[in-house]
């Protein structure tokens, strides 16, 4: 697996995914401002990386500074031809070892939705530990729960 920055091509690749049954809840489209976010060179500046496993995209993620200094949020996404085949763990493993490498933090906060029990153990075996639940309300008013994550980093 290799981490580069994320190309526009794959930028406009991602935003085509789409999960089955409750996973379609993290479809890049349904979320006008995402989608935006991840389709503009100029707002994606270089926060934006690609995970390419054998010339095909894995996944990718982002990161953004928190309030707090050395703190880095993490957000991600595995392709949907990709998820429940194993390759989450080293997916995670990857990106958080780039993000230190790279950003040197001394604590990563990931935000996932409660449903998605698979990428919140997939999460912990990376060394995440639960540290709270809230309710994300979507800009139409909806309220989905959600966890926060945290790794704090040696």
């Amino acid at each position: 697996m290799e981490v580069m920055t994320l190309t526009q091509a794959n930028a406009e690749q991602i935003v085509q995914w789409h999960y089955p049954a409750e996973y379609a809840f993290y479809d890049t489209d349904a979320d006008p401002d995402d989608c935006a976010e991840l389709l503009s060179p100029s707002r994606r500046a270089n926060r934006f990386y690609q995970v390419i496993e054998d010339n095909h995209l894995l996944g990718y993620f982002c990161t953004e500074n928190t309030a707090q200094t050395g703190v880095i949020e993490i957000g991600l996404g595995l392709a949907p031809d990709w998820t429940g085949k194993g390759y989450g763990l080293s997916f995670v493993r990857l990106l958080v070892a780039h993000v230190i490498e790279v950003e040197h933090p001394r604590k990563l906060l990931m935000n996932v939705a409660q449903f998605n029990r698979r990428a919140q153990k997939v999460y912990q075996r990376s060394g995440f530990e639960i540290v709270k639940t809230y309710e994300q309300v979507d800009d139409m008013g909806k309220r989905y729960p959600f966890v926060w994550m945290a790794k704090t980093i040696d």
